[in-house]
C-alpha cells in the first residue's frame, strides 16, 4: 500500500436545496442522489465513494437540517446530526448571499459542537457576479473558525477538483475502505426507488411530493431486460388521482422520465411498471417509515 494514501469520511451538511446531492453526484461522476428544487429531497444518509491515486473520500450526503413537522422529519434531522459526529471533515454548503437567516444560524449552533475541521463550501457561484462573491464569503467568515473556504458551482463543475484537494488535506493516512470500483453503499433497489421518487418531485407542484415514498416490489433480471414493479405511496386519495393524472398521463410521464435513468444505472433495458397506493399519514407511523426504507436504527 502507498504509505501516503489517505482515506476518510466527509459529511455534506446544509439547509434543504443548497445543492448537496448535486455536488456529490458531480464529484462521483454518476447520479446516485436525487435532486429537486423542492426541499427535503434527500431522506436517508447516502454514502458515495470517490477514489483516486491520492486517496479515497467516503461522502455522507445527509438530509437537510430543518424544523421537523412529523416523525419522518424527526428521522431526517437525527440522521443529519448523527453524521456530524462520525466523520473526519464536514462540508457546510451555503448559497452565495450575505443574509444569514434562522435556518443557517441553527446549523451554525450544530456545527459549534463539531470537533472535525469544517470546510465552508459556497455553492451556486454561477448565479452571482464574481465581484459580489467576496462580500458573501466575508459574511460567513466570522461565524465559525473554518478550516477552508471554497467557492464552487456543482452544476457547472467549477472548482470541484480544488474542493477535492482541500478535503484530502484533512483525511487521515490509511488504506481504502472500499475497492476502487465501488461508488455507493446504497442497494440498487433503493437507488431505483429514489429515481422514481425524483420524477414525482420534479413533475408535481403541490405539497404532495413531501408525502410520497416509492417501494420496489419486484426486480427480475433476464439476459435482455429487467422487469421492475414499483409502487408510489401517497397519503390521500386525492393525491393518488393527481399522481395518476387524467387518463393515467402523469403516471406514464413519471415512468417515461425515470426509465432512461434506471437503464443508465443498470446498463440494461428496463420494463418499468408503476402503481399508486394510499397509506394515510404514513410519515407519522414508525412502522411504515421503517417499512419504506428509512431505518431509524442507523441513528442509535
Amino acid at each position: 500500500m502507498n504509505e501516503a494514501y489517505k482515506s476518510g469520511f466527509a459529511a455534506l451538511i446544509g439547509r434543504p436545496n443548497v445543492g448537496k446531492s448535486t455536488l456529490m453526484n458531480c464529484i462521483i461522476g454518476q447520479k446516485i442522489a436525487i435532486t429537486s428544487k423542492k426541499p427535503q429531497t434527500t431522506r436517508n444518509k447516502i454514502q458515495t465513494v470517490y477514489t483516486c491515486e491520492e486517496g479515497q473520500i467516503v461522502f455522507v450526503d445527509t438530509p437537510g437540517i430543518h424544523k421537523a413537522k412529523n416523525k419522518l422529519g424527526d428521522y431526517m434531522v437525527n440522521v443529519a446530526q448523527h453524521s456530524l459526529r462520525e466523520v473526519d471533515v464536514v462540508l457546510w454548503l451555503v448559497e452565495p448571499t450575505d443574509y444569514i437567516g434562522a435556518g443557517e444560524r441553527h446549523i451554525i449552533e450544530q456545527l459549534k459542537k463539531v470537533k472535525a475541521p469544517i470546510i465552508l463550501v459556497v455553492n451556486k457561484i454561477d448565479t452571482v457576479k464574481k465581484e459580489q462573491l467576496l462580500g458573501y464569503i466575508d459574511a460567513y467568515r466570522g461565524q465559525l473558525d473554518f478550516a477552508e473556504i471554497v467557492p464552487v458551482s456543482a452544476l457547472k463543475n467549477d472548482n470541484i477538483q480544488v474542493l477535492v484537494g482541500q478535503i484530502m488535506k484533512y483525511l487521515p493516512y490509511g488504506p481504502a475502505f472500499y475497492d476502487e470500483d465501488t461508488i455507493t453503499d446504497q442497494p440498487t433497489r433503493q437507488i431505483v426507488a429514489e429515481l422514481v421518487r425524483e420524477k414525482v418531485l420534479q413533475n408535481i407542484d403541490e405539497e404532495i411530493p413531501h408525502g410520497v415514498a416509492v417501494t420496489i416490489e419486484r426486480m427480475k433480471y433476464s439476459r435482455k431486460i429487467v422487469d421492475i414493479d414499483a409502487t408510489i405511496i401517497c397519503e390521500r386519495d386525492s393525491h393518488k388521482g393527481i399522481i395518476i393524472g387524467k387518463g393515467g398521463q402523469m403516471l406514464k410521464k413519471i415512468g417515461s422520465l425515470a426509465r432512461p435513468e434506471i437503464e443508465d444505472l443498470l446498463e440494461q433495458h428496463v420494463n418499468l411498471k408503476l402503481w399508486v397506493k394510499v397509506k394515510k399519514d404514513w410519515r407519522d407511523s414508525d412502522f411504515l417509515i421503517k417499512n419504506f426504507g428509512y431505518n431509524a436504527k442507523e441513528n442509535e
